[in-house]
């Protein structure tokens, strides 16, 4: 029985487990448990890692020619000591009673699914393709419209397919039923955004945490009536469950950069960085928050643009924008070291998250 259950039935003979019932102690709870489950799987997972993957993730040919040497060797598929921190924590700390922590479990492990089988193809076959981009984008929308669904379900009717907009108090839009389609194109944008980000020892799981923390507070003051109604956004019956949720991401991201810490003993692969994204996706759909996603993951935002513009313009132009894309890589191309790049990327995050911060008292 998990502890939130358990505190509820003992409560009435132990009145200190009272504490259980608060938000914050249950979410400190959970970041502890992961950041503990990282540190006591972290080194088997990785030996396993190693004994099923010879000669590590394939590197491209066509990426920093420093890659070939730095990187080769290092086990991938890090991303599943991720998962099952970020499970074992939530279903430990979370109320399990809560349909909104179901719906996130759900797009975080299938997610994770779908970048393990990238992965291992990869590692099959000795290349960087994996599974085809049209066939992967086919199954995170399909499995970000079920979510989307399931959410519509479980929210109150007033706000289901409501756009809120930040930095303004009533300004909302109704998109009907394509309100499906954005919020599928915010879960698998946010998921292979992060995935483009994860590039470099430490890149990617710093502006996670960093942007799980927002949401954490998100999570909680949307699911609180007074501090909603104070903040004038929208009052999101039971989402504040969701910052145990986010609390667990912190907590398995800081337990996974202590192996992904340049340099890195292990990367966490396309099953850590598309389940991530995609539940950071999930909770802006379920808080109302999904342009404030697109501000506080300002960082995944412009690595993923750098793609796209750097593909764009080849195609029209036959020119390249950047020396090489995601933008990350346009730095290394330039000479900055790796771990300058991560760093001030990471300020860069923590920009945007206080900018994405700000939205919520600024209206």
């Amino acid at each position: 029985m998990m502890l939130y259950y358990l505190a509820n039935l003992l409560i009435n003979y132990y009145p200190m487990l009272n504490v259980f019932k608060y938000l914050t102690f249950r979410s400190g709870g959970a970041i502890a448990t992961a950041l503990l489950v990282s540190f006591l799987l972290g080194n088997k997972i990785i030996n396993w890692l190693k004994s099923i993957q010879e000669g590590g993730q394939p590197i491209r040919t066509d990426g920093p020619e420093s890659h070939l040497i730095t990187k080769k060797g290092t086990p991938t598929m890090g991303g599943v000591l991720i998962i099952l921190s970020i499970t074992f924590s939530v279903l430990l700390w979370a109320d399990l009673s809560n349909p909104y922590i179901w719906v996130t479990l759900f797009i975080t492990i299938s997610y994770g699914v779908l970048g393990f089988l990238d992965d291992y193809l990869k590692i099959k076959y000795k290349n960087s393709k994996g599974v085809s981009g049209k066939i992967k984008l086919f199954w995170q929308f399909s499995l970000a419209l079920i979510a989307g669904i399931m959410v519509s379900y479980i929210a109150e009717p007033q706000h289901v397919r409501l756009l809120t907009f930040p930095f303004f108090k009533h300004l909302v839009s109704d998109l009907g039923w394509f309100y499906f389609v954005f919020i599928a194109i915010v879960m698998t944008g946010a998921s292979n955004a992060v995935n483009l980000t994860d590039g470099l020892d430490g890149l990617a799981i710093g502006p996670i945490m960093v942007v799980s923390a927002c949401f954490a507070l998100i999570s909680y003051l949307a699911g609180n009536v007074n501090f909603a109604n104070y903040l004038q956004i929208h009052y999101i019956s039971h989402s504040g469950e969701l910052a145990v949720f986010c609390a667990a991401m912190i907590g398995a991201g800081l337990g996974f950069l202590w192996y992904n810490a340049p340099p890195a003993q292990v990367f966490m692969g396309d099953v850590g960085s598309l389940s991530l994204g995609g539940a950071i996706g999930v909770i802006s759909v379920i808080t109302k928050h999904e342009i404030v996603l697109f501000i506080t993951g300002g960082l995944f935002v412009i690595e993923a643009i750098s793609v796209i513009l750097q593909v764009g313009s080849f195609k029209l132009r036959g020119k390249r924008i950047f020396k090489m894309a995601p933008i990350h890589h346009h730095y290394e191309k330039l000479g900055w070291p790796e771990t300058k790049i991560v760093m001030r990327f990471w300020i860069i995050s923590i920009i945007f998250a206080l900018i994405g911060l700000s939205t919520l008292k600024l209206r």
